[in-house]
């Protein structure tokens, strides 16, 4: 059994769909930070089968958590202090993204002009579909990949 210690200040997002921690990693830009972070990959979960886990030791207000909502509104933040869980933070699907994602409209200008930030707008949080903010196309996932 791997036994990864507990954080004094901090989080942990849990519930990750396993797989999904380094993109995550990323986009919060931890990789730019000096703190300490442990990825569990493929944790055995009676829920999800596997999952990843993060766990976080720095000031959890110095990162925009917008991005986890994004890439699944189903993670589960827990906000660390003295040891100890003292909130659970609720994801909620950002009103706008820059950066996270790109156009794959080949007229759209942001794919045109380099430097310009991609920005998608919630066009529908029912149905959680993106569109591009300067030419309207619709974020697909199977199109990313």
């Amino acid at each position: 059994m791997l036994n990864v210690g507990k954080i004094e200040e901090g989080f942990v997002l849990d519930h990750i769909k396993a797989g999904r921690s380094m993109q995550i990693y990323h986009h919060l830009g931890l990789d730019k930070l000096d703190c300490t972070v442990a990825i569990i990959k493929n944790a055995r979960s009676n829920v999800m089968g596997k999952k990843d886990i993060l766990k976080v030791e720095c000031d959890i207000d110095t990162l925009d958590l917008d991005v986890l909502a994004f890439i699944d509104h189903n993670i589960t933040v827990n906000v660390i202090k003295e040891g100890e869980i003292v909130e659970k933070r609720a994801l909620f699907l950002p009103h706008e993204i820059k950066d996270v994602i790109k156009c794959h409209n080949p007229r759209c200008i942001s794919s045109i002009e380099q430097g310009l930030p991609h920005i998608f707008y919630l066009a529908d949080e029912d149905k959680e579909v993106y569109r591009c903010k300067y030419c309207d196309e619709k974020y697909s996932e199977s199109s990313s990949k």
